[in-house]
């Protein structure tokens, strides 16, 4: 009589091999889905630096550079820079600070030592660049030099920190970019 064995010789499915025998998803269907999943994010990174929609948006400093009025004559003279308007109305009784909506235009900040481009244009009195000069102030200007330039003794306000640059890795600014 022959012993019946415990062990038959036909493989008996675990219930593991057929649950991974059942998934909709295996290694192969899952790294392709990844891979998409990745090429998707990619062509998304590429269309958004590359697309520039018309929002409105200023994103580079040669984007501002080049919205400058008057570019050249800016860069090589001073900096370009984001000319921001708004007006303030305080009320006493009861006491209030009220802040209109701000406009942002392009503008430019001329360093101190080229000043003589506006008196030769006879866009500034010598009167207007003594008082200037006085207050150890700057001239800054809108709209272009040609046209009817809206130009400002301004006042560099080295209180203003730029928490930009105290990001680790971030470089010093040009030395010359800090004296207006």
């Amino acid at each position: 009589m022959k012993r019946k064995s415990r062990y038959s010789d036909a493989p008996n499915p675990s219930p593991r091999s057929s649950a991974a025998n059942s998934s909709p998803f295996n290694y192969t269907s899952l790294a392709v889905i990844g891979g998409v999943f990745a090429l998707g994010i990619g062509v998304g990174i590429v269309f958004s630096t590359v697309a520039n929609p018309s929002t409105g948006s200023v994103v580079s400093r040669e984007e501002i550079d080049r919205l400058a009025p008057d570019p050249e004559l800016c860069v090589q003279f001073g900096a370009s820079a984001i000319v921001m308007d708004t007006r303030m109305f305080v009320t006493l009784n009861p006491f209030n600070v009220y802040v209109s909506q701000p406009t942002m235009r392009p503008g430019c900040v001329l360093r101190t030592n080229n000043w003589s481009i506006l008196e030769q244009k006879k866009l500034v009195t010598s009167t207007q660049v003594n008082e200037c000069k006085q207050r150890m102030n700057t001239f800054g200007f809108t709209g272009t030099l040609e046209g009817s330039p809206d130009i400002r003794c301004i006042y560099q306000n080295d209180g203003a920190q730029n928490f930009f640059l105290k990001q680790p890795g971030a470089g010093a600014p040009p030395s010359e970019s800090n004296n207006f």
